[in-house]
Parts: C-alpha cells; structure tokens; sequence
C-alpha cells in the first residue's frame, strides 16, 4: 500500500509539495514556495513535516517558483537525492532559483536598513550556494521515458503545455503482486489553443488522481490577446502615464514584447519605449532558442523576438542602476517587471514610485493568487504595503484574462475527458472555493466524487 501527505498546495494555490510513501521509499513530487498571505508564507520557514534528510528524491513537475522555489531550503536542512526534472526544467532552475535567492537577500537587507522587519536581523531563506548545491542534484529526464526515482518506484512525464519544460507526472508503484498503484500527478495544467505553448497531452488511465484547481470555479471569458492588449494599452496611452505590467519573466515577458511590437508595427497602438525590466527575460529567451520543440514560436517568430528586444523603443535594464533610471521617465511608456504576483523583485520599487500617480495604468495578466499584492490591486486595494510603507493607490487596474497559462473548469473537464473514473481523485492547488467548484463540476458532469485535502493531511491508497 502506498501512502500520500499533502504539504502544500492544499486548500491554497503555492507550496506545492506532494508525499508519496511506499516500501520503505518516499518521493517528494514538487517542492513549492508557499506565496500570497503572511500566514502561508511564513510555513516556509517551518519544517517540511518529514525529515527532508529521509526522502529518496524529488520529481519536479515545472520550474514556477511555487513549485520548485523551496528546493534549496530542502537542501540546506539536509537533502541529498536526486532532483528528477524535464531537461527545459534543469536549464530554468539555475535562473529561477538564484534569482529567488538574490530577492530574498535584498528584501532582508532592505529591511535590516529600513528596521520594518520583526526579526532581528532579517535573514533569506536560503542563499546562492544553497542554490548551487540544489543544482548539482538535479537529473535531467526527456518525456515520455521511464525513470525509478528510488526503488519500486517509477516515473515519466508527459506534457502538461503550461510552461517551457512543463510536465504531469505519471507514477507506478509496485506491488508485492499484480498490477501496480498508478498515480497521476497533474501538476499545472495548461490551455488549449493558446499561444506559446502546445495543448497539453491526454492523460493515460490511472487509480489515483491529485488534479490542480486553480481555476476550478470559473471558465475563461472567450479572448483575443492581442485585441485586449491593444485596448489596455491605448487606454494607457490616453491617460498620459506609464503602464506597469506585472509579468513571469519566463514566457510571458517573451510573448508581452512581441506582441507590443507586433501592435507598434501596425500602428495599432504608439510607438512607446517599452523597458524589459528583468534579466531573468532576458537571459529566459535564450532558454527558449534551445527548446525550440517545448513552444510553437518558430524561428520567424523566435527571431521576431529577438528583433523586437533589439528595437530601439524596447530597453532592456539588466543593472539595478538602470532599473533606478526608468523613474526619471514621465510620459507614456511601458515597464515589464517581474514578479508575477507583485510579491517580490523589481516591480515592487515601480510600484511604489508610481501607484499614487493618477495617470499611471497597472496592467495584470495572469493568475493572483489570495494575499498578494496582485491580488489585492484587483479587488479594489486603496493603499498597497511595499517595503515598510503604505502606499496609495490612485493608478487605473486593469486585467486581461487572456494570457493566464492554467486551465479553467471547462478545459480541465477537455483533459479528464478520456480519462476512466480513478479510484480516488484530490483536488489540490486552488482555493478553497475553486477546489468545491471543480468538486462539484466532476460530480456534476463525471460521477466522480473528488475529495479537498488540507495540509497536513494523508491518505492510504491500496491498489483498487
């Protein structure tokens, strides 16, 4: 009989963090940052729940920090397995995780100088060579190959078309007789016929299912992005301010510049300086060159890419210096920061620059998970704490739906639709809302009765 703990992602979107135990092995599937609320972030200061020194090995379903971005805190209390991951995975570990790392060291030195911290010092997570270590641990595994993360185990992925290197995980484990336990691991599901990024794979039969829900309540309204992209922006534009867009540096920023300047060149929209305000982006395209079977940007496209970072209208602001400078900028132009979710990095300090000014525009394109800044900008925040201090909120916000890169309700039940009743299906990665709405929409439309786990939570799962 195997046994399965959830330690994160249960009840809320981070943390993802999977525990399989089976014979005397245990398997790690994902090891996620908790983001969003203090509450959820400060359970990345405390233990795992297992000893980390124990664990056999880790199989990481994708690079997003929320899945990977505790690995080197893993490491520094003890973990010495190997790190199973895609090979586009392996390549973005190293940018993901060191710049997390550097993030975190600024954010304690900022608040060290500030004094705003309740500990004293403030410290990181985890440092680069914490990272370093991490990275010597990690094996690369193509799709579609079984792999034995540890004995009587084994693995392999599929594509799950969320992100570059994106993969579910399908698992055996052996039985002393018979047939073995088949678990699926959904990790991030993506979208169909969405740029970038193929349609995700069919998932093969399996008894127990751990499914996110992320967007479990609601179905994406129909878009057009590059319709809603032109809307926002010459609205921007109209308003005389800069537009702040909030973006993952790996996919997103890629797409948001190529289609910003596919929109210059038609004179959709004004030619405006555009300030790619990250060098993971930068340094992330170049991942993209070498992974051209992981995406449908063709060469042309790859090359439209490139052309387009090396426009003119596009500046690319690698040294904090050059970050610093875009404050001197007053009339309409575009600033592409990460993070995503407005939690950390360099959009915090464009924020707090810009957020009072009325003719500034906000532009939010992707999922906001509840205690994030991101988050509490769309539901109408009329102050926003960066770095020790309140800030007001007087800028426009805006979303566009389009470029979110995780299945809604309808699009899971496309993936599932193949796929025989599993024994046991466990709703993960969503909000508690979310989760019951995707519970109540397989029962509705499947039969299945799915289950919510919370963290903290196992389940037995003997073969059916």
């Amino acid at each position: 009989m195997a046994r399965l703990t959830f330690l994160g992602a249960a009840g809320v979107v981070s943390g993802s963090r999977h525990l399989l135990e089976h014979g005397g092995r245990r398997v790690l599937v994902d090891c996620g940052l908790f983001q969003g609320e203090k509450r959820l972030r400060l359970k990345n200061w405390q233990p795992l729940g297992t000893p980390p020194a124990g664990l056999d090995a880790v199989v990481l379903t994708h690079a997003h920090i929320d899945h990977s971005g505790w690995l080197p805190r893993l490491v520094r209390e003890g973990f010495r397995g190997p790190i199973h991951a895609t090979p586009a995975t392996a390549d973005l570990l190293p940018l993901l995780l060191y710049d997390s790392a550097k993030c975190q060291a600024e954010d304690a030195a900022y608040a060290n100088r500030k004094g705003y911290s309740q500990h004293h010092p403030a410290l990181p997570l985890y440092e680069e060579k914490d990272v370093a270590e991490t990275l010597e641990l990690v094996r690369r595994i193509d799709r579609g190959t079984w792999f034995a993360p540890t004995a009587g185990i084994r693995c392999r992925y599929h594509d799950a078309g969320h992100m570059l290197g994106s993969g579910f995980v399908e698992l055996e484990a052996a039985a002393e007789t018979g047939p073995p336990i088949r678990i699926l691991f959904s990790g991030d599901v993506g979208r169909y016929d969405a740029p970038l990024y193929r349609d995700p794979e069919p998932p093969p039969p399996c008894d127990y299912l751990v499914c996110e829900s992320t967007y479990g309540d609601r179905d994406h309204s129909p878009t057009r992005p590059l319709e809603e992209l032109e809307a926002v922006t010459n609205e921007a534009v109209a308003r005389g301010g800069v537009m702040l867009v909030a973006s993952f540096a790996v996919g997103r920023a890629q797409q948001l510049v190529y289609l910003l300047r596919t929109l210059m060149a038609a004179k959709r929209i004004p030619e405006l300086p555009v300030w790619v305000d990250s060098p993971m982006a930068v340094e992330a395209t170049e991942i993209f060159r070498r992974h051209g079977a992981e995406h449908d940007l063709s060469e042309a496209r790859m090359a439209g890419v490139a052309e387009a970072a090396a426009s003119p209208f596009v500046r690319l602001a690698r040294t904090a210096a050059e970050s610093k400078a875009i404050n001197a900028h007053g009339g309409p132009g575009i600033v592409i920061a990460s993070s995503g979710m407005m939690n950390g990095g360099r959009i915090l300090h464009h924020l707090a620059r810009r957020l009072p000014d009325p003719t500034t525009t906000v532009l939010v394109a992707g999922f906001q998970a509840k205690g994030t800044r991101g988050r509490e900008l769309l539901d109408g925040a009329e102050t926003l704490r960066i770095h020790g201090r309140d800030i007001p909120v007087r800028a426009a916000v805006r979303q566009i739906d389009a470029f979110s890169g995780h299945a809604d309700r309808a699009e899971l039940g496309r993936w599932l639709a193949d796929m025989p009743a599993p024994a046991r299906t466990f709703l993960v990665h969503g909000e508690p809302p979310a989760a019951r709405g995707m519970q109540e929409f397989l029962a509705t439309t499947r039969g299945w009765k799915a289950d919510v786990p919370t963290i903290g939570m196992s389940v037995d799962l003997p073969r059916p």
